[in-house]
Parts: structure tokens; C-alpha cells; sequence
């Protein structure tokens, strides 16, 4: 399918899943079973659409009801999560994080499910997650997603925690870090995220919050050269858009559908990383 190699695919992905020690094995092997997987992400095919006789030469190979058992597993155990971070550790001289990038994202939800519910600005049912980025566009991380019905600063100050948790178990620094956020992030609770994290936060003022007055007396400061790198975050959520299981959330588990953020993630950091700079 061409989205990544074999040999990044059993050198980055395949050490983090594990083989089932009791049952029936499957007949592919675990690369198989993940390029399968990246169809579907890619595609947004439904599961049971799977081509898997064009992939693997002979109809009784595998079943498409293999594939989801093994990626359901292997969501459950937390794999793909552990193996981007690991990703992350080794390569993060690849990184640039002379700033990062904040934002959320509202995805349309067509199949219910946990953390769903009704955005009136989208006019559909929604599901909003947080995501961070390196000054490139690289996505570092993203929170457990949301149902859609709440804004992005709901529960703002654990979620931000658990994205920076991630961030410290990937060996990032983030004492110091510049972070861009847009005028939705303008809010105490936000600051005082940051603050416990000793981030220094670039957020653009929102005049709708009464906020003009702590910026005009110098309170809190807006640098707008440093924001203009804000827009890497808006490329990022246009390249996870170019997954069409992505654009359209049709998975029923929140925990499933992570797991295929954190699949994007590493296409995207083979893709953008400079080829001088890759492992």
C-alpha cells in the first residue's frame, strides 16, 4: 500500500505488539496484519472491506475479523501509544522544538459511541481532542478525546497534564518550552497548566474574556512573530484529514480511535522529517 515501508514497519511498529501466547496464530505475519491496518486508516474503508485476498494472494490467508481482533488487542494493551513514544525518545533530535503548537479539533462522529455529543457550530455529532506539535507540524501527542458538546478549554488543565505527560515519558524537555495557542486558549486555567510546567505561554488575547486589560498593562505579553509559527498545527490537522478514517469517525471505542491517531503520527513523522535527518 505504500504508506510505510516493511522495514519501518517491523523496525518501529512490530517490537511493540505482542504475540498471542494461547489460541490460534495467525497465518501472516505482523507486518501483514499492520499494513492491513494502515489500508483501513488510509482509506477509511469499513473493516470487513478490507481487500485482503489483493493483499495476501489466497482467500483462506486471514479474515478481516482477524485484523480488527489484533488491532483491538493491541489498542487495548496500549501498543501503538508505546511505540510512538519510544519513536519519539530515540529520534527526538529530529524535533524542533524552538516552539510548539497548541490546538483542538472537532471530528464528526457518525456512529455514536463513547464521547460523542452535539457541537452547534459543526451542526453534527462530534468528537474534540488536543493536540501539540513540534515547530514543523510533527504531532508530539494528543489527549483523550472529548464529546463534542464542550469547548476546547473543558477540562483543560488535566488534559493539558496528560499530554505533558506523555511529552516527559518521550524524553522531551518542557522547562522553557515557547507553546502557541489561539485566543479560545486565553483563560486562567490555561496559564496556570502552563505555568505548573514552566512553559511559557504565547497566547493570542481574546477580547470576547475581558483579557485586553492584563495584556495593555503588561501583565501577560503577546508576541505575534512568535505566533505566526501557529500555522505547523493547522498543517498538521490537515495532513490527519488526509486519513479518511480520521475525517469521519466512525470506531465506537474513544480508545480505538486514538490508537489510529497515534498510526497517523508515525506516517506523518516519516513523511515531514528531512531524509538527512531520519533514523
Amino acid at each position: 500500500m505504500g504508506v510505510l515501508s516493511k522495514l519501518t514497519i517491523e523496525t518501529w511498529i512490530v517490537p511493540h505488539l505482542p504475540i498471542n501466547k494461547r489460541g490460534p496464530q495467525p497465518s501472516v505475519s505482523r507486518h501483514q496484519l499492520v499494513a492491513s491496518m494502515l489500508y483501513r486508516l488510509k482509506t477509511g474503508c469499513q473493516w470487513r472491506e478490507l481487500p485482503i485476498i489483493e493483499h495476501f494472494g489466497r482467500e483462506d490467508a486471514i479474515s478481516w475479523n482477524t485484523v480488527f481482533y489484533h488491532f483491538n488487542n493491541w489498542s487495548l494493551a496500549g501498543c501503538w501509544q508505546a511505540g510512538w513514544l519510544n519513536l519519539l525518545k530515540t529520534f527526538r533530535h529530529c524535533l524542533d522544538l524552538s516552539s510548539a503548537e497548541f490546538d483542538g479539533s472537532h471530528t464528526p462522529a457518525k456512529n455514536g459511541g463513547d464521547a460523542v455529543g452535539y457541537q452547534g457550530r459543526k451542526a453534527a455529532n462530534t468528537t474534540n481532542a488536543l493536540f501539540i506539535t513540534d515547530r514543523q507540524g510533527v504531532v508530539l501527542a494528543m489527549s483523550t478525546p472529548q464529546a463534542g458538546e464542550h469547548h476546547d478549554l473543558f477540562e483543560i488543565q488535566t488534559l493539558f497534564e496528560e499530554i505533558c505527560k506523555l511529552l516527559k515519558e518521550a524524553g522531551i524537555c518542557l522547562k522553557g518550552l515557547f507553546l502557541n495557542a489561539d485566543a479560545g486558549f486565553d483563560a486562567d486555567g490555561f496559564r496556570a497548566a502552563c505555568e505548573a510546567e514552566e512553559i511559557i505561554l504565547n497566547v493570542r488575547p481574546n477580547p470576547r474574556n475581558g483579557s485586553s486589560v492584563s495584556y495593555e498593562s503588561g501583565q501577560h505579553v503577546f508576541d505575534e512573530v512568535l505566533y505566526a509559527d501557529r500555522v505547523a498545527v493547522e498543517g498538521s490537522n490537515a495532513w490527519l484529514d488526509g486519513f479518511k478514517a480520521l475525517l469521519v469517525r466512525f470506531e465506537f471505542s474513544v480508545r480505538n480511535w486514538k490508537a489510529l491517531h497515534f498510526m497517523a503520527f508515525f506516517i506523518i513523522f516519516f513523511r515531514k522529517i528531512p531524509e538527512n535527518r531520519k533514523p
